[in-house]
């Protein structure tokens, strides 16, 4: 590893391939600096960030690619969207996308080492496909990126420059969770057993959840990402203390990032550990949360299309689902409003006429209640959705199409 400044990155951009693919840091750890640097030298280049946010490069001749769109990229001309589960990128990288130029967000050197951080998900796979194909991998070492442990580590002979910066992380303040928000979470949280393996996201209804938990025992965490709420379950001594919290990428406050800083109880692991459905199903009592737009009757949701244009993407939702059932104890659950406001439209549809993002989960909760699926017959599964989770202004509707559907 060569130990460069942002002066000396023009000669090194300048030496890519035309249109080069470039796999950077996503989520909440996007190296701005080297992003910027590579926007000014390099007039083509197609950039794969998973969740990218917003403040990435943006103009004629900057083609996107990823697997899970973010704000970022939604709605840009030229997007090329890759469906793929999120275990499944890493294959991806191997096999069909293989990188030019990876850029990394990391901590600053220590000893031999710099650490992923907030973000590890698919980088680890990206970086050793880099590596086989003698493409070049770049690190911007940034103070304010915390030092985690697992695959976070990245010894400095898997880099060829590093650049030293010092750039503000993205933080997330917990807002106030909505009244919907807490009916939804309050009723998943009821359920929850003490000694459960946890998985959730970050928005109202998984802080919604957290919030419900603080007076349980025994909690574990095996979860793609985690946010300040499984920091306030630690705080009020929640979690099972003797097993590693175990997730791939974090976002949260300040007080966050320096929790995890150093924090040998937290493993930042690659995304094909943490996601793999396998290894989700041998955690005790798994129980995952997951949103979805829609649900229909045949318990079928989505969760990354509006109008037929790509919202987001399966992300890993489709992993933690089919792990989860498959765990002992385990249970998966789907939460949404029973009511879009904005469109002012019903959440629970007869039919999908969206691609499937999921199917079969334990349950589908609303504000109105909780379905139970799984282990019913397609009859009693319609008739729990329509009385436990629909909007009572729908349910007249939604029989008449079920008995149309021949499922009651």
């Amino acid at each position: 590893m060569r130990v460069i400044t942002e002066e000396q990155l023009p000669g090194i951009f300048s030496a890519l391939p035309k249109n080069p693919r470039v796999v950077a840091s996503g989520n909440f750890a996007t190296p701005h600096t080297l992003l910027g640097v590579l926007d000014r030298e390099v007039p083509e280049f197609r950039l794969h960030m998973l969740n990218a946010q917003k403040g990435i490069p943006s103009r004629a001749g900057i083609t996107y690619e990823t697997a899970f769109v973010g704000p970022g990229m939604r709605g840009y001309e030229h997007l090329d969207y890759i469906p793929c589960r999120l275990s499944l990128v890493p294959v991806l990288f191997r096999d069909h996308y293989q990188p030019d130029v990876v850029l990394l967000h990391t901590s600053r050197k220590r000893f031999d080492t710099v650490s992923l951080g907030t973000e590890v998900n698919i980088l680890p796979a990206a970086i050793e496909a880099a590596r086989a194909r003698g493409a070049i991998v770049i690190a911007q070492a940034n103070p304010q990126m915390p030092y985690t442990y697992g695959d976070a580590q990245i010894y400095e002979n898997e880099i060829d420059y590093l650049v030293e910066v010092d750039e503000e992380l993205p933080n997330h303040v917990t807002g106030e969770i909505s009244d919907l928000s807490m009916q939804i979470g309050d009723r998943i949280a009821s359920v929850v057993n003490d000694g459960s393996t946890m998985q959730l996201g970050i928005g109202g209804v998984p802080d919604a959840v957290l919030a419900g938990l603080t007076k349980h025992k025994g909690l574990r965490i095996w979860t793609e990402m985690f946010s300040d709420g499984v920091l306030n379950l630690h705080k009020a001594g929640a979690l099972d203390s003797e097993i590693p919290l175990t997730s791939s990428f974090i976002f949260g406050s300040r007080e966050l990032y320096d929790w995890v800083d150093m924090n040998r109880s937290i493993r930042m692991m690659r995304t094909e550990r943490v996601n793999d459905p396998g290894a989700i199903a041998r955690q005790a009592q798994m129980t995952s949360v997951n949103a979805a737009l829609q649900v229909d009757l045949l318990d079928q949701a989505n969760a990354s299309r509006m109008n037929h244009t790509i919202f987001s993407g399966f992300g890993g939702s489709t992993d933690f689902i089919v792990g989860a059932l498959h765990a002992r104890g385990g249970r998966s659950f789907i939460a949404l409003p029973s009511w879009h406001p904005k469109a002012d439209v019903s959440t629970i549809v007869p039919k999908l006429t969206e691609p499937v993002t999921s199917f079969q989960h334990s349950a589908v909760v609303t504000e109105n209640g909780m379905a139970d699926v799984f282990g019913h017959s397609q009859k009693e599964q319609a008739t729990n959705i329509i009385n436990h989770a629909a909007h009572p202004s729908v349910r007249d509707f939604l029989t008449d199409k079920a008995k149309e559907f021949g499922l009651i």
